[in-house]
């Protein structure tokens, strides 16, 4: 009996988000640059995201001036495997959208990693576009003023220096300086089954990295955003309006499979778990795939030892990367694309080049590795010879400290 309520309410669910969303829109098969894959299922039910439960928001939303923070992600799912943009979904439901913000990459999700994006229009809905990745990356008081609500629905990865969140803090910040409710509807973290690696610093806090989190925190945007609120980490210690719109049917062990891409260099499910460990070449002179058909799934430099590796490639300019590293260049590297799923931040590649560069000065930008990791440890002791084991051993102390916060904040199992 219990299954058969469960079911009957999933289905129930469905029927609400199509009759909002419209039957014959298949706008989900002409969004470019997608991975589709199999719907991911929790035992058997489906995962529904917070934008899915329409019932219970848009309720929330009528009447009020609605501001909307979201990219190529921000899709209500249907049942038959396409999906519809979140803004296109609500406009038809008479909500009245003033302004889009967009993040990183922008609000169709096609800037290289670190671009910047300009203002503009949506030339869909002619809705205004704002960009929180330009000239202002916090939304300033006249953006809000003819605001009651912002929205936020971006699909996370769950790794600190994946951007959006820093997005998330700053919008959060400024609404609770103006006096704007913000909303988050939330989505599951594909790195959620996990908490590992070493923790942002004071001292290197920033963009990539705003808060005391380990690299990989376990926790959906949701949650994380309800953290940052409760433990006064906002600016000047303002706290939020905060309301999250949860999932259905989640846990932090969920398997989840995304079927868009949250950025243009996260292809598939490999990249998106292998990019805690591999993004630490972000801070280095090392190609993490950039420029090839297999980002954040292989690595190689033209300065490592060629008689260390049989695998090479040749990384050129393509989508979400104008400019890769070592563009032109033989990389002697490793194919990660068939490694098992990751449980744990790994060191082993990053320490393996290290060992194998022909000149070790090449290795590391040191002022972004630091950003990277959080903190200037990381690279001292990969170029001390330290072990991965004695390595992450000195990440425990600080590790067991970030659970006991992060339990309080928690939604889901």
């Amino acid at each position: 009996m219990a299954f058969l309520s469960s079911f009957k309410s999933t289905v129930f669910l469905w029927v609400l988000v199509l009759s909002a969303c419209g039957n014959n829109e298949k706008s989900g098969k002409n969004i470019e640059n997608t991975t589709l894959t199999n719907s991911t299922l929790a035992e058997g039910t489906p995962i529904i995201v917070g934008a899915n439960r329409t019932s219970e928001y848009v309720g929330l939303l009528s009447g009020k001036k609605v501001g909307i923070v979201a990219n190529q992600t921000s899709v209500i799912f249907k049942s038959n495997g396409d999906y519809r943009h979140l803004v296109d979904s609500l406009l038809d439901l008479k909500i009245d959208i003033k302004k889009v913000f967009a993040p990183e990459h922008g609000f169709r999700g096609k800037a290289d990693a670190g671009e910047k994006v300009q203002d503009g229009m949506d030339t869909k809905t002619g809705l205004p576009l704002i960009s929180l990745y330009g000239k202002n990356r916090k939304p300033s008081k006249e953006l809000l003023q003819d605001l009651d609500v912002v929205l936020l629905d971006i699909q996370d990865v769950g790794v600190r220096f994946y951007t959006y969140i820093a997005t998330l803090q700053l919008v959060m910040e400024a609404c609770a300086e103006n006096n704007v409710t913000i909303m988050v509807l939330d989505r599951p973290n594909p790195n959620a089954h996990y908490i590992d690696g070493p923790i942002m610093e004071k001292a290197h806090m920033g963009f990539l990295g705003m808060t005391p989190i380990p690299l990989v925190y376990g926790m959906t945007i949701g949650e994380y955003a309800k953290m940052i609120n409760e433990e006064g980490w906002l600016e000047n210690n303002v706290k939020a309006n905060l309301t999250v719109i949860k999932l259905e049917n989640y846990t932090h062990d969920s398997e989840y499979s995304l079927i868009i891409r949250p950025s243009p260099n996260l292809p598939n499910d490999t990249a998106i778990n292998l990019y805690p460990s591999l993004g630490l070449f972000e801070g280095t002179n090392i190609n993490a795939g950039r420029g090839s058909e297999f980002q954040f799934q292989r690595y190689g430099a033209s300065f490592l030892d060629s008689t260390q590796y049989s695998f090479r490639y040749w990384p050129r300019p393509n989508f979400g990367s104008k400019n890769p590293k070592e563009d032109g260049k033989v990389c002697y590297g490793k194919d990660l694309s068939k490694i098992p799923k990751l449980n744990e931040v790994s060191l082993k590649w990053i320490i393996d080049a290290y060992a194998n560069a022909t000149d070790k000065k090449l290795v590391f930008n040191t002022s972004g590795f630091t950003k990277h990791a959080g903190t200037e440890k990381l690279q001292k002791q990969i170029e001390a010879g330290l072990t991965e084991d004695e390595i992450k051993e000195s990440w425990q102390p600080d590790l067991e400290k970030f659970k006991k916060i992060r339990a309080k904040h928690l939604l889901y199992e």
